[in-house]
């Protein structure tokens, strides 16, 4: 029998993004009193913020059940792709769990704490990023390795229907 590579082994990446979300966050918490400010070095701050709504704070007023619901409902949705595509496309699960361990890193953030705890800060003069955390950076990282994987494959089928038509 030959080892045939699932896409559900990369599930390992997901548990690590959420097993070192949830260790920085722990040390803000332990270290940092809600809105101190540790200057790391010039345009880099940790902060200790508490984000009760989705990215740049958005609907904030929506209560910590919905982003649990929508965070579960994109995790699970995730594990069906991967179970239903269980061979090849690498690329598109290594994004998908980066995406899935950061959801689920803030969906832990909701259950326990009711919002989300965010501590690194960027910023430019006076302009400051908004603050954000391990599991929002592996969202981000999720979602451009989702965009480099869909321009490979137009690039790909663009190459295959050019080879064709010669």
């Amino acid at each position: 029998m030959s080892f045939q590579y699932k896409n559900v082994y990369l599930l390992w990446l997901s548990l690590l993004v959420i097993a070192f979300d949830q260790i920085t966050k722990q040390l803000v918490v332990r270290h940092l009193d809600w809105y101190d400010v540790v200057p790391v070095m010039p345009y880099l701050n940790l902060v200790h913020m508490r984000n009760t709504g989705a990215a740049f704070s958005m609907l904030s007023d929506a209560p910590p059940a919905f982003f649990v619901l929508l965070g579960t409902a994109v995790s699970v949705g995730i594990l069906w792709w991967l179970r239903r595509n269980p061979r090849g496309q690498t690329l598109l699960a290594a994004a998908l769990s980066l995406i899935m361990g950061g959801a689920m890193g803030n969906v832990v953030d909701r259950v326990t704490r009711g919002h989300v705890v965010d501590f690194i800060d960027f910023y430019v003069g006076n302009w400051h990023f908004a603050a954000f955390n391990v599991a929002d950076m592996a969202i981000s990282v999720g979602t451009g390795l989702l965009i480099l994987d869909m321009l490979l494959d137009w690039w790909r089928t663009r190459r295959a229907e050019k080879a064709e038509a010669s």
